[in-house]
């Protein structure tokens, strides 16, 4: 399997784009006109104050928090994070093994290395999910506590992303030298 996912990395690529493209023109093309043009707390990369996070609640409504819920939450972010951790761990794998010191590292630890750096993304945004998953199906539950919390994991989430990204960036990079 751990040879495979690196075999695999320009397949899982094509598909983690095509689940964006389709994420990203659902936010713009109908997410945004139930919350009144306002940006899911998704897209926001800073965070959230408790008030802004509590005007999209508001303008969503319950209509508009259900079909988020579900249109969101449920189906495409439910695949997502694992298909973006898969992604980039198999991107790190096949950059990687374009370095010699890499290369001659045992393929399990090759895999762990992989492993380890997009984990904490993943959980991450899986904790981020359900965070913001609970304040649209509960609005009682929205305060300013939960809401800060919420805009925490987002902060987080797209920080520890950029971990694998940087490393995938700096294998490529390094790669192109050693040739």
């Amino acid at each position: 399997m751990m040879l495979r996912l690196s075999r695999h990395a320009a397949a899982l690529c094509f598909v983690c784009v095509a689940v964006f493209i389709v994420m990203t023109a659902m936010e713009f093309l109908y997410f945004r006109q139930l919350s009144g043009g306002l940006p899911s707390l998704d897209m926001r990369f800073t965070g959230f104050t408790p008030d802004e996070g509590m005007a999209w609640l508001t303008a969503l409504g319950r209509r508009g928090s259900e079909i988020i819920l579900v249109w969101h939450y449920l189906t495409f972010d439910l695949l997502f994070p694992a298909l973006l951790s898969l992604t980039l761990a198999s991107l790190i794998l096949a950059t990687g093994r374009r370095l010699k010191n890499f290369r001659a590292l045992p393929a399990q630890l090759q895999f762990l290395f992989a492993l380890v750096l997009v984990l904490p993304y993943m959980l991450a945004d899986y904790a981020q999910n359900i965070a913001v998953a609970r304040l649209l199906s509960d609005f009682q539950s929205a305060n300013p506590d939960s809401l800060s919390f919420a805009s925490a994991l987002i902060v987080t989430k797209f920080a520890l992303l950029a971990i694998p990204a940087i490393i995938i960036a700096v294998f490529h990079l390094t790669g192109q030298r050693q040739r």
